[in-house]
């Protein structure tokens, strides 16, 4: 009886862990099995970008076209040489845009020299001093590029309202800010991000604010689809470490999340009762 007990009790456990090793992220139709995505800013050069990038296990691969080479200047250092296309996924990103005007402006750029590339990840800043997201202007550009047919993964506030309109709009994944970009201050509102979630039928990828490995678990032990940091790699005292950091915190959330956490409880409760005991 022992035995068939053990029996079925692993065989229970080997199906979970073959559903938990199925789980990919899922954005615009293709799957992937990393829900860390990282940016390509801040390395101290190419080929420690590309180092960090091969510790991480990131599939999706965010770059800003208005302040990185990949092909624009054709006597410079190109990107695309160190990450190639064919091994990942590229996301231009608008970073740098004030306005829906120049965002929408930089996607067809990116188009272009992505031979027609159509995933973008838009993002329209506020304010220099805070890179916190111009809400109207990104409402603005969303619907142009959406127009012109481009899979939009939109940067926002934490805003339930505007997340939601977000999707209602059409864009492939929303991706609220956990703290402003660069700060490192963590998820400062889960209550927020919770609300986000919870009424999401799209991935749900937190973007800015993430500090440390601790901070990506939590975002995906809150049930985010994936996280997208850039700072808290390139700006730590060793990237390549931290990024291979990030990869484990993110896949132990993600597990952590579809395992289910204990109930929490004000008083102990023994790991073993005294019921049943022989003596």
């Amino acid at each position: 009886m022992l035995q068939r007990i053990g029996d079925i009790e692993m065989s229970t456990l080997f199906e979970k862990f073959e559903s938990a090793s199925d789980d990919t992220l899922v954005v615009a139709g293709r799957s992937y099995r990393s829900r860390l995505l990282i940016g390509t800013g801040k390395y101290k050069d190419l080929q420690q970008t590309r180092t960090a990038l091969e510790a991480s296990g990131a599939q999706i691969v965010t770059v800003a076209i208005r302040r990185t080479n990949i092909g624009q200047a054709p006597d410079e250092p190109n990107l695309l040489d160190v990450i190639p296309p064919k091994q990942y996924t590229i996301l231009p990103n608008t970073a740098g845009c004030y306005n829906a005007k120049d965002a929408v402006r930089t996607c067809r750029l990116a188009r272009e020299l992505l031979n027609g590339h159509d995933l973008v990840k838009l993002e329209v800043m506020g304010d220099e001093k805070t890179l916190y997201p111009d809400i109207t202007e990104t409402l603005k550009a969303t619907e142009i590029l959406l127009k012109d047919e481009f899979k939009v993964m939109v940067y926002t506030s934490d805003d339930p309202v505007i997340a939601r309109r977000l999707e209602e709009m059409g864009c492939v994944a929303v991706m609220p800010l956990a703290a402003p970009i660069g700060s490192g201050l963590g998820i400062r509102n889960t209550y927020n991000i919770l609300t986000i979630i919870e009424n999401a039928q799209v991935p749900i990828i937190v973007d800015a604010g993430v500090g440390t490995a601790s901070d990506a678990a939590i975002a995906m032990e809150l049930g985010c689809d994936g996280v997208l940091m850039n700072t808290a790699i390139a700006a730590a005292r060793d990237p390549v470490l931290m990024a291979s950091a990030m990869n484990k915190a993110v896949a132990a959330g993600r597990q952590a999340f579809l395992a289910g956490r204990m109930p929490r409880r004000r008083y102990a409760s023994a790991s073993s009762p005294m019921d049943g005991t022989f003596f």
